[in-house]
């Protein structure tokens, strides 16, 4: 990160604090794209001289500044008068300024996220273990009416009562880790005017009819930020999530006048819901084969369709494709960004699929794109994605423009955002060291290993943090089943097509579930 400075306004120093220079944070990361932050940087005074004649030299400052820089007049204004808040709140300059012998930063730039003040009130009203909703606006009684609606294992008016003899339940990879970075957003609301959406088409000008055109743009931008991906000259599908987008690239790469169903295969162990939507579409164009390498190495020269994921889930493996034959591949790249493993290269394969709820965490959006480099393959997908649920809803790509603008927006000029990569890394970084520390000398459990990789995005090289723990029972016996009768519902190996004796457990929960998580599964080893 550079930081270069330029001028600005100056003034009498005896009468009040005067900003001097602004300055530029940039961020450069390997593959070419920057992103800038900027502050302002005024001479050190008291703390009751700055908060009492601060309001002029910065509204003047802030006149210069933007128009060197534009942004919205209001997200430059609000945080001047929040300053008096932020330090009644906090209690001490460190928190916001950033604190020298001869200059403060005027502009929070906090080291780690710092919550709204509806936020602080939310977890502090249910001890952190609990969502504090407040009743709609025909039903309040009081000004402040509402509830805590607390997390599994959690009871109480507050939330306050862990119950320890409660199941948790890790079944599924809920991405709810992502929610508190979320409520340190106050400004990345949708809000959806009541006229927009009536219309079965979000953009009458886009050949794909359901694909709104801001949303097209800002995934294409995000992936060209992250260099995770080749988007230039390829096709954008939508999808209800990449479950049906997977379902779709079946349809589009099989033919009902084959003799024979295509076989589906995958190396394992693979993902648990290829099998399951596979078998269950029960299509006479396709069937689930499974075991990739036994395909393989059976000689067969019947058509295939061969499922990659990379980074696999559950093992967290950067997976190839294993048949190499005449078949058709689809690339499963959920995973593939910068927080949960390093970005070596642009992934560039003729199909490729991505989900929102493993960016941002928003499972319940439904939304999903595949990046696809045949025209004909990409229309004949979106036709599926028409016939089955008439596109894709205008609400979720309009939250999905909102939310990626947001995560992209705080790489550029916002200082008081969170770089969303960086400190989502940070956080699953950390919990797989806490979990590698507990069970590291665990006499029940193997734990995976992995190399570190030079990431061409963070500019530096790290050890993957996968979504997942693929855990394996030194013994053999049925290891979701041990970890069932200690209270942890997971999902056992036979459901990625390999022995009981693994599991697969998430990483995912939020912050007193995982620490929930961690103490039991310490206790067993």
């Amino acid at each position: 990160m550079d930081s270069n400075e330029g001028g600005a306004p100056t003034g009498s120093q005896d009468a009040m604090p005067v900003l001097s220079s602004p300055i530029m944070q940039r961020f450069s990361f390997e593959n070419g794209h920057h992103a800038q932050r900027m502050a302002a940087v005024c001479p050190s005074v008291s703390s009751k001289g700055f908060m009492t004649n601060f309001a002029t030299p910065v509204y003047i400052a802030l006149l210069a500044v933007m128009l060197v820089l534009p942004s919205p007049a209001a997200d430059w204004i609000s945080k001047v008068h929040e300053f008096p808040l932020i330090k009644q709140m906090n209690g001490s300059s460190n928190d916001y300024f950033t604190n020298s012998r001869e200059s403060m930063m005027c502009f929070p730039h906090p080291e780690s996220p710092r919550l709204s003040s509806y936020a602080s009130d939310h977890l502090q009203l249910c001890s952190g273990n609990g969502h504090y909703e407040i009743a709609s606006h025909q039903e309040r009684t009081t000004p402040d009416a509402g509830a805590c609606h607390c997390y599994g294992c959690f009871s109480g008016k507050h939330c306050e009562h862990l119950n320890s003899d409660c199941d948790l339940n890790i079944f599924h990879g809920d991405p709810t880790l992502f929610e508190e970075y979320w409520l340190t957003q106050p400004d990345a609301p949708t809000i959806i005017p009541s006229w927009q959406g009536l219309s079965y088409f979000a953009h009458r000008h886009n050949s794909y009819l359901f694909v709104d055109s801001f949303l097209e743009q800002t995934i294409r931008q995000l992936h060209g930020m992250i260099g995770n991906a080749v988007t230039e000259g390829r096709f954008l599908v939508l999808g209800v999530g990449s479950t049906q987008l997977y379902q779709a690239a079946l349809y589009a790469l099989t033919s009902p006048d084959s003799p024979t169903p295509t076989s589906v295969v995958s190396a394992i162990p693979h993902y648990s819901s290829f099998e399951g939507v596979t078998r269950f579409l029960d299509s006479r164009r396709f069937k689930w084969i499974g075991d990739a390498e036994k395909f393989r190495d059976s000689g067969t020269s019947e058509p295939y369709i061969e499922l990659v994921t990379s980074p696999n889930n559950p093992c967290g493996s950067m997976n190839k494709a294993v048949v190499n034959g005449n078949g058709s591949v689809i690339n499963d790249l959920a995973y593939y960004w910068p927080h949960y493993t390093p970005i070596t290269a642009p992934a560039d394969y003729p199909i490729m699929l991505w989900t929102l709820s493993k960016i941002t965490g928003h499972a319940g959006t439904r939304l999903g794109w595949a990046i696809v480099e045949d025209e004909k393959i990409a229309t004949k997908m979106a036709f599926f994605v028409q016939m089955n649920t008439l596109g894709v809803s205008q609400d979720a790509q309009a939250r999905g423009v909102t939310l990626l603008r947001s995560i992209t927006s705080s790489y550029n000029t916002r200082p008081e955002r969170q770089p969303f990569f960086h400190l989502s890394q940070a956080v699953l970084e950390d919990r797989w060291a806490r979990m590698s520390q507990a069970l590291q000398n665990s006499s029940r459990f193997v734990l995976p290993e992995f190399e570190p990789a030079s990431c061409s995005f963070f500019g530096r090289a790290f050890q993957p943090n996968p979504p997942f723990m693929w855990l394996k029972c030194k013994v053999d016996e049925d290891c979701a089943q041990l970890l069932k009768d200690h209270k942890i519902i997971s999902r056992g190996g036979r459901a990625f097509g390999v022995s009981t004796q693994y599991v697969r457990v998430s990483m995912l929960d939020r912050r007193p579930l995982f620490d929930l998580l961690l103490s039991r599964l310490a206790a067993l080893h």
